[in-house]
């Protein structure tokens, strides 16, 4: 299988979600300041072929993690 790289400008104009936003999620990851939004995991998970009930199943479970 061959993995395709896309950089956060590239993901960022597949999905709408503006750069340092994306960078951030990146950077900091699950335990960083900015966190993404529902409709936001919606769009990543879709421009990355991930399956959105994982996601959004792992952003809860870690956000209750961090809490």
């Amino acid at each position: 299988m061959r993995r395709r790289r896309l950089t956060v400008q590239a993901l960022a104009e597949r999905t709408g979600i503006r750069t340092p936003r994306i960078r951030a999620f990146v950077e900091d990851g699950a335990s960083g300041p900015v966190h993404p939004t529902e409709p936001e995991l919606a769009e990543l998970a879709g421009a990355l072929g991930l399956p959105l009930p994982d996601v959004l199943h792992a952003a809860r479970v870690l956000g209750k993690a961090l809490a």
